[in-house]
């Protein structure tokens, strides 16, 4: 029996400006979550282990760092996906 034909992927279709709203929007929130998540436990660190806000301060840091390597997993799928 013939193979089914697939659909073709590799043909523009002009770039959808949603698509790329949302995918924009998408990542402003991941990094926003991780920023925001890293703050909460940080406090809660601090009135744990106490503290002057040292533990605020590095675990914003930590939350924006995993939020930045979040958003490169994104972008770095979003770019193979559109080689293929």
């Amino acid at each position: 029996m013939a193979e089914p034909e697939k659909p073709d992927r590799n043909r523009n279709d002009g770039g959808n400006p949603w698509k790329a709203i949302g995918l924009v929007s998408a990542l402003g929130i991941d990094l926003a979550v991780c920023a925001f998540a890293g703050f909460y436990a940080g406090g809660w660190l601090d009135r744990k282990l106490g503290g002057t806000g040292t533990w605020i301060a590095v675990s914003v840091l930590a939350g924006l760092a995993v939020g930045g390597i979040s958003v490169a997993m994104v972008i770095r799928k979003v770019l193979r996906n559109s080689n293929e």
